[in-house]
């Protein structure tokens, strides 16, 4: 059984490379994203949030993609790879901002019924701020990682491809 985690920062690729493995591994892919919003980025109270996530995480097998630090507790431990789209702010902030002017006013298909793209001030500044206020929350928590989980950290997306090659090798050779 194979449970692939991608997170990181948003706008880092969690989305498109999960998108990738999920296809390239035959695995069912869960966008935490559409998970998390409901029609026009409605949000779910903290208990029911983690009951659905519970839920998710007892699959047997996926790549999920999505940060949501307040269920690492949950996805982690259930994780056997973790990905860490780990990239430079800079990168994080073109990439939202090229993201946003492509698909603006339109449903994306990683995102909740009726949550047209739009550009959000306040989600600019937290992408700002994730090397500070969330780099130093996930390095301590991927420091407890069981001996069976594999963790990727990619610094780069020029690293993605080899990566998703490394992973798909391995399917082959089991």
């Amino acid at each position: 059984m194979r449970r692939i985690l991608v997170i990181g920062s948003p706008g880092a690729g969690k989305s498109t490379l999960a998108r990738r493995l999920a296809e390239r591994l035959d695995l069912p892919l869960i966008h935490l994203d559409r998970e998390y919003f409901g029609p026009g980025w409605t949000m779910p109270p903290r208990p029911e949030w983690r009951e659905r996530v519970e839920a998710l995480v007892a699959r047997p097998e996926w790549v999920m993609d999505g940060n949501y630090a307040s269920t690492f507790d949950l996805r982690v431990p259930r994780a056997t790879e973790i990905v860490w789209l780990d990239l430079p702010r800079w990168r994080c902030l073109a990439s939202v901002t090229w993201r946003v002017t492509r698909n603006y006013g339109r449903v994306r298909a990683d995102l909740g019924p009726d949550c047209t793209e739009r550009f959000d001030w306040s989600f600019m500044r937290w992408i700002w701020a994730y090397p500070n206020r969330m780099r130093p929350k996930t390095a301590r928590m991927l420091q407890n990682l069981r001996p069976d989980q594999r963790l990727h950290v990619l610094r780069s997306r020029a690293l993605i491809p080899a990566f998703e090659a490394e992973l798909s090798s391995h399917v082959r050779a089991a």
